[in-house]
């Protein structure tokens, strides 16, 4: 009965997990929680699941909104991880960790207040996030590599661009 809550809590909801993840029931099969690759991150940005994640608990994961990815040249979080439950990447643009998702409701630029935040700071500059007219940001589904740089720096709150994870994209 516990272990059916368990896996209940697990498939809720998605994590958004490190550049290199392989697929979700893949990635839980080969992490063995050992928390290397949040040792390694140089800004933090990895954190572990928690217990209210259910069977995913002790895994990593990023929370854009506290601090994002930032996709660092090395990206050491691979390097150390000993099962390629994080798998090599040739280079950036090959990272899938989730897309990132605009609410042109909430979002200033589309409602007359001028605002480039999520286009300025995306590290995918000019290809993931586009301007349209010069004001309105749009996302590229097939360039954006779910960092979550851009809701990290967008001032509405709630964040009108969100990052939801490539497994939940894809499921």
């Amino acid at each position: 009965m516990l272990l059916e809550l368990l896996q209940n809590l697990a498939n809720f909801r998605h994590p958004l997990r490190p550049p290199g993840a392989v697929s979700e029931n893949e990635f839980n099969d080969k992490c063995i929680r050992c928390r290397k690759c949040e040792e390694v991150c140089p800004y933090g940005s990895i954190k572990m699941t928690d217990f209210s994640w259910g069977t995913k608990t002790g895994t990593p994961m990023v929370i854009p909104r506290e601090e994002p990815c930032y996709l660092c040249d090395d990206l050491p979080c691979i390097e150390v991880c000993p099962t390629e439950a994080l798998a090599p990447v040739k280079q950036r643009s090959e990272i899938a960790m989730g897309l990132a998702k605009l609410d042109e409701n909430l979002c200033f630029a589309y409602n007359g207040i001028l605002c480039r935040a999520c286009y300025e700071r995306c590290p995918i500059y000019g290809v993931a996030i586009t301007l349209e007219k010069e004001l309105y940001p749009v996302v590229h589904a097939d360039k954006c590599v779910g960092c979550g740089i851009c809701e990290r720096v967008c001032p509405v709150e709630p964040a009108a661009i969100i990052v939801e994870s490539a497994h939940e994209v894809n499921a």
